[in-house]
């Protein structure tokens, strides 16, 4: 369920992007992607780019109808406007007007994203939040496909999802279904008498960076420009001798942040992301330079809330890890701030984008990319306030199992260790670090 939360990620400080995002019924069920269209609250139609969710209504799953799928247009129409979208709606059976009217839809929502972002790069935007446009796609099930085999339904319905036609090596009437369904093609319209695509078909193709597969928002590194980061060193505790101080470790660190956030305000290329916990975390010293995004209404009491602020708090670590997922492998930097004992909640995410970046080195021409940074705090040792509720420090165990040219677990004593890891970490590439440091007032040893 990562679809919608990646793109948002890739949208981000990315003005002139465009991110098209399918998202299956099944998909749409999931919890992570349910909270991913709330994103939108996030997005600065000034600084950002687009999302273009389209949300592909097929009615079916494994093996059971969906959710989303059985409720009519009406009910669809309010669900996605409380969210805050403009739903346009795709509906048929028959592909030739579905090709026109989809088409058409696009052709719309796109004048729409258009309208949207230039009215906010005027003088005249007053930062109010858009209706973002959506499209919501209602076709068949394994449309085009078989309508029945062995006198049981498949087109347009779950079976389709599974192999419709299992034995055609043994069964010549599968065999014949096969046959047919494939010559439904015509594929002598489509390849000469070699196999080679028609020249005029090969034509239509999009050239150069217009590729889907050789777009540079696809292959991030391409993209990536190194932090500017400050020199850590001068922010570092004195340290008299060994146990000489006292500090918060992670209060410490938040100054470093705030400088790497002010020193890259320009590219716009670094995020920091967290559930709800950075002042928690003691990192309050980035509000010196920035705030929290925010693109709802703020109140004249709010603290820290703006429109462009590079602090994304949202109380979903899977957001918060789809974000950045997004976000890096559009070629950016970014760290993601939480308790160590609810950093479990994204452990398959984790997982993928850890399988993602193992196949990704194997690939000459995929060039790496920033790394995946968590700081992870209040951690098993130290839980002074919340106690047995709060303690699990699994999470390094999780990600030890993990090849250890992916992964690397930090566990700094003190504040001037925590600096020079997370610098170090910044600078690294095609890896997931982890870093565990407390929060609380400790003894300080390394100057």
């Amino acid at each position: 369920g990562y679809a919608l939360v990646h793109a948002f990620g890739a949208a981000f400080d990315n003005p002139d992007l465009v991110v098209a995002c399918v998202v299956g019924d099944g998909e749409a069920e999931t919890g992570p992607l349910a909270a991913a269209w709330h994103s939108n609250k996030f997005l600065n139609p000034a600084s950002d780019g687009a999302v273009l969710p389209i949300l592909h209504l097929n009615g079916y799953k494994i093996a059971n109808p969906t959710i989303l799928a059985r409720m009519d247009d009406v009910e669809l129409r309010a669900l996605f406007a409380g969210y805050g979208y403009e739903p346009f709606f795709v509906e048929g059976h028959e592909p030739v007007p579905m090709h026109r009217l989809m088409a058409a839809k696009l052709d719309t929502v796109l004048d729409r994203i258009r309208s949207i972002q230039e009215r906010a790069r005027t003088p005249f935007w007053q930062g109010e939040r858009p209706l973002w446009p959506m499209i919501v796609l209602r076709s068949p099930k394994g449309w085009t496909g078989p309508k029945e085999v062995d006198g049981k339904k498949v087109e347009d319905f779950w079976r389709s999802h599974q192999v419709p036609v299992s034995n055609a090596r043994s069964n010549a009437g599968h065999r014949k279904i096969l046959e047919d369904w494939m010559r439904s093609y015509e594929p002598e319209k489509l390849f000469d008498d070699s196999g080679r695509l028609l020249p005029e078909l090969a034509a239509l193709a999009p050239t150069g960076s217009k590729r889907m597969g050789a777009t540079p928002y696809a292959n991030g590194g391409l993209l990536k420009r190194d932090l500017v980061l400050p020199d850590w060193k001068s922010l570092a505790l004195d340290v008299p001798r060994p146990g000489g101080a006292k500090a918060e470790a992670t209060r410490i660190l938040g100054s470093y942040l705030r400088d790497v956030i002010s020193l890259n305000a320009q590219a716009g290329n670094f995020r920091l992301m967290g559930p709800d916990e950075t002042s928690s975390n003691r990192l309050d010293e980035v509000f010196e330079v920035t705030d929290r995004v925010w693109m709802q209404r703020i109140e004249p009491y709010d603290v820290d809330l703006s429109r462009d602020g590079r602090v994304m708090e949202v109380l979903s670590e899977h957001l918060c890890q789809g974000w950045l997922e997004g976000y890096l492998l559009t070629g950016r930097h970014g760290l993601f701030s939480c308790y160590e004992a609810f950093i479990h909640i994204v452990d398959s995410m984790v997982n993928q984008h850890a399988k993602w970046l193992k196949t990704s080195r194997e690939l000459a021409w995929r060039e790496p990319i920033a790394s995946l940074n968590y700081l992870l705090t209040s951690h098993v040792w130290r839980q002074d306030h919340n106690g047995f509720s709060h303690q699990d420090p699994g999470f390094a165990d999780f990600v030890a199992n993990k090849k250890a040219d992916t992964v690397r677990l930090y566990f700094p004593p003190d504040a001037n260790t925590l600096l020079w890891i997370t610098d170090h970490c910044l600078k690294t590439y095609n890896r997931i670090n982890v870093i565990t440091a407390g929060k609380q007032p400790a003894p300080q040893w390394l100057s």
